[in-house]
């Protein structure tokens, strides 16, 4: 079972930027696909963007050219940059791990003035 956690939430405001990182247990981090997932009150959990072993990605219409999804797998760790910034990106971030089917617990962020 892999075990995921995310840092780097916060508060921003309107137009910041912020960078989450998803730190994975586990010795073969480096063959798995990665997404990061967003749930904002009171709406379905909506794919953000998904990054391969391979590195090639893909993203919600509504983050490209604004969101940037990374990995580093001698670290273990995969990275979803932030740039541009909208209020209705406020949502509860969570990375998961398809191939083994675990989430992180998930981080907040906020972009508000």
């Amino acid at each position: 079972q892999v075990q995921l956690v995310e840092s780097g939430g916060g508060l921003v405001q309107p137009g910041g930027s912020l960078t989450l990182s998803c730190a994975a247990s586990g010795s073969i981090f480096s063959i798995y696909a990665m997404a990061w997932y967003r749930q904002a009150p009171g709406k379905q959990r909506e794919l953000v963007a998904i990054i391969s072993s391979g590195g090639n990605t893909n993203y919600a219409d509504s983050v490209k050219g604004r969101f940037i999804i990374s990995r580093d797998n001698a670290k273990n760790t995969v990275y979803l940059q932030m740039n541009s910034l909208k209020p209705e990106d406020t949502a509860v971030y969570s990375c998961f791990s398809p191939q083994s089917g675990s989430w992180g617990q998930g981080t907040q962020v906020t972009v508000s003035s």
